[in-house]
């Protein structure tokens, strides 16, 4: 499609070496443009998507419209479009109760990311402080069932959630555990200096200890 000035004039602005709080103030400036943001987004560059994300009008963001974004992340390598999706998630689908009802919708989705959504809002969930919550049991044990069987972009987003049920839910914290050992998902893996490994024993035994819990 052809592009506006406004999105020409957005473009030159970005980058290889344009950082994420780059597109913040530029976003903080833009505020809410849906045209706009559909524009940057039909580049189908990473960075200028990033950005349109940030933008996007989520009173609009319907399921087919996330379905088509989705679609169109496939066009990414593997980590962006990670990013992208967590990133879609964290700046629109939470601030919305309309877009949360969504993501508790995508457990079964035919997608992957939209599966990994809907596990990672779950960790998020426990890690903003929503500790006791009552579907715990049931994501335990979907968990245990699922998780050697998922997508590995589904089977981050699991353990993840596996790991801060460990950490805030201490009547839980040796099943997961014990989980962590049985798969061996993430053992040995490196990660940079201060970051918490993602094997599940290491990671619930060290972010318990940051909060003495």
């Amino acid at each position: 499609m052809k592009l506006s000035i406004k999105a020409e004039n957005i473009l030159a602005q970005i980058h290889a070496k344009t950082k994420l709080g780059d597109l913040r103030k530029i976003a903080k400036d833009i505020k809410k443009d849906q045209e706009l943001a559909m524009e940057l987004w039909s580049t189908g560059s990473f960075l200028p998507r990033q950005l349109a994300i940030l933008i996007i009008d989520n009173k609009l963001l319907s399921q087919d419209l996330i379905n088509k974004l989705d679609k169109d992340m496939q066009s990414h390598p593997f980590d962006e479009r990670n990013q992208l999706i967590d990133w879609l998630m964290a700046n629109q689908l939470t601030k919305d109760k309309k877009t949360i009802v969504l993501i508790q919708s995508w457990e079964n989705s035919s997608s992957s990311l939209q599966r990994r959504t809907y596990w990672y809002y779950q960790a998020r969930l426990r890690w903003m402080g929503h500790t006791h919550s009552e579907n715990t049991p049931d994501l335990l044990s979907a968990i245990e069932t699922s998780i050697t069987l998922e997508e590995p972009e589904v089977q981050w987003a699991m353990n993840f959630t596996a790991g801060w049920i460990g950490v805030y839910e201490k009547q839980y914290r040796n099943r997961c555990v014990a989980l962590g050992e049985k798969t061996g998902l993430y053992k040995g893996e490196m990660v940079s200096k201060g970051c918490t490994p993602n094997y599940l024993p290491e990671f619930i035994a060290m972010e318990s200890n940051k909060r003495n819990i």
